[in-house]
């Protein structure tokens, strides 16, 4: 792991302690500088899931990824600082009350220091800041609050939008490895009923909000202010993909 070209990719040379401020402070450069995107599987790039390739992906080709390459090469970067990592298996909440996606089908990590933390910077629009895993409380992380539920043996990362509680997530503490996300991962990007087939993403956090590639359709966010407009075509795709993520496809 070259950690100096990794921390040049996030624009980060802050500490690099093992510390929960650190923690905080990495979480938010890599959201901010690493896009959440599904570009390979649109491309026809096999997604490999392994250190030495993620890392020439995100860090050396300047791309992003979606959970378990983000999520994957960020835990790396981690424990190359010195920091207890574990790689957890999530399941997405549906639109039916209570129905979740199978497991596997997302990765978060759990940091553990003198307390234990949540962390997830391949979620796409979600906790900015690590939460405290064991905190029952709500998190606030402005406009939004989150909050972490315990249903068994479940963990539920809850999240209140417009005064309404509703779960992004929810994932047990036991540890895994690439090879138990390999199935999922090869699902989602083969599979027509995969929501990462149907459409192209790009999306990463801003100092005030988000902004977004989703096909044809550029979306910037500041706070609860929101602006939409469709990209004319393929060109100006590009031209936005470029300007906004400083990605350049092999094809273009």
């Amino acid at each position: 792991m070259d950690i100096k070209a990794y921390l040049r990719r996030i624009n980060y040379d802050g500490p690099t302690n093992p510390s929960p401020q650190t923690l905080r402070a990495l979480h938010v450069a890599h959201l901010r500088t690493v896009p959440f995107e599904n570009l390979s599987i649109h491309a026809g790039e096999p997604i490999v899931l392994d250190d030495k390739a993620l890392f020439a992906k995100i860090v050396e080709r300047r791309r992003g990824g979606f959970c378990y390459e983000a999520n994957g090469l960020f835990a790396a970067l981690l424990r190359a600082l010195g920091f207890k990592v574990t790689m957890l298996s999530a399941e997405v909440a549906g639109r039916e009350q209570g129905s979740y996606s199978p497991p596997f089908d997302h990765m978060a990590l759990m940091i553990t220091l003198e307390e234990r933390w949540l962390a997830d910077v391949g979620f796409g629009d979600s906790f900015l800041e690590p939460l405290l895993l064991d905190e029952q409380n709500e998190q606030l992380q402005s406009p939004d609050a989150f909050r972490i539920d315990r249903d068994g043996d479940y963990r539920i990362v809850m999240r209140r939008e417009s005064g309404e509680w509703k779960p992004n997530y929810r994932f047990t503490l036991q540890s895994y490895e690439y090879t138990d996300f390999s199935e999922m991962c090869r699902y989602h990007q083969t599979s027509p009923e995969s929501h990462f087939t149907q459409k192209r993403i790009c999306s990463r956090a801003t100092e005030t909000g988000r902004i977004t590639l989703s096909d044809m359709r550029l979306i910037e966010t500041s706070g609860r202010k929101r602006q939409e407009r469709t990209l004319r075509d393929q060109n100006d795709y590009a031209v936005s993909l470029r300007e906004w993520f400083g990605i350049v496809l092999a094809e273009q």
